[in-house]
């Protein structure tokens, strides 16, 4: 192991003590209110002195924090390109909307992914697909001329959606770290569960299903596809003789709690990290552990600001890593 994953691993073993536990998730959702959820975070450390006592202010800035201590370890940012691809694809989707529909949505874009909102309009506006990452200049154009001479939004969103997960899983598979392939094999197959398992409640037609879910190593997309085309219990069935049983015991209790299966699904992936001294899958484990931490502290504020009972909140609460 180099020196510099050395220091990396030390310093993301000490910064795993100030992670949320479940036990720290409990007290959140125990919080009177909304406003003593935001003071029970401030006193844990989240947000800055100067940071506004607003939701989205403290979880914006602990995401920023998360990439500051990756520079601060001073490894290769190639190490993350799995995790940016979301965003990207994300920033990708609103601006071709935009430019198409020409319905102005400045606060959809992420300007912290790899290719900001003004970037990518410019970008799309122009036609200037070859300028975008070679992952996604094909889905660009194809998505960008389908929802313009379509109007087919949900179209466009099954093209970009689907190259972002083709995306996810090929950078896995190229990845000489064994936590990159597994997170991308996790991630893509966990999302093509979901989009089968809204596909069959929505009565999705099989070719929907053939074109919207991305071939992976861990479950059989046509399989998958099959169960989901001829109803939840079918896909039920299905699901409960892969590895992906529990989410079929998921689905039997209530949307929320599939929900929260799909994305403690992948955090079961990362876990065994936290036993590990000489590869950099510790640090990347903690960056994962760490959006899953905020992911799920803005389930539980916006539960606070809905007014939800602690029985609902915790329903939908994700586990966390540590």
């Amino acid at each position: 192991m180099s020196e510099t994953y050395a220091y990396a691993v030390a310093r993301v073993r000490a910064l795993e003590v100030g992670l949320l536990t479940n036990a720290l998730i409990d007290q959140l959702i125990a919080c009177r209110d909304y406003p003593a959820s935001i003071q029970f975070l401030t006193e844990k450390g989240w947000g800055d002195s100067d940071t506004p006592l607003e939701a989205e202010a403290i979880l914006g800035r602990e995401e920023e924090k998360i990439w500051e201590v990756v520079k601060e370890l001073a490894v290769d940012k190639e190490y993350f390109k799995v995790l940016s691809y979301p965003k990207l694809f994300h920033n990708l989707k609103a601006a071709i909307k935009e430019i198409c529909t020409e319905e102005k949505h400045p606060h959809l874009f992420y300007d912290d992914a790899e290719i900001p909102g003004d970037t990518m309009l410019e970008l799309i506006r122009e036609k200037e697909f070859f300028k975008l990452p070679a992952v996604m200049q094909k889905c660009a154009q194809e998505a960008f001329e389908t929802l313009l001479h379509t109007r087919d939004g949900q179209l466009c969103d099954i093209i970009i959606d689907r190259a972002a997960l083709d995306a996810v899983y090929e950078a896995g598979k190229s990845s000489n770290e064994k936590i990159i392939k597994d997170y991308a094999e996790s991630v893509v197959a966990v999302a093509d569960i979901r989009i089968a398992v809204r596909a069959a409640k929505t009565g999705k037609t099989l070719d929907f299903l053939k074109r919207a879910l991305a071939p992976c190593e861990s479950i059989s997309v046509d399989a998958l596809a099959k169960a989901a085309g001829s109803g939840v219990d079918s896909l039920r069935e299905y699901l409960s003789g892969t590895a992906y049983a529990e989410g079929a015991q998921a689905l039997m209790v209530s949307p929320s709690a599939f929900e929260r299966w799909c994305d403690n699904r992948v955090i079961e992936t990362i876990k065994p990290q936290k036993y590990q001294s000489f590869t950099i899958g510790p640090v990347i484990a903690y960056v994962i552990a760490r959006q899953n931490e905020i992911k799920t502290v803005r389930i539980v504020l916006s539960g606070k600001q809905n007014m939800l009972s602690e029985e609902s909140i915790r329903e939908r609460v994700r586990e966390m890593y540590v």
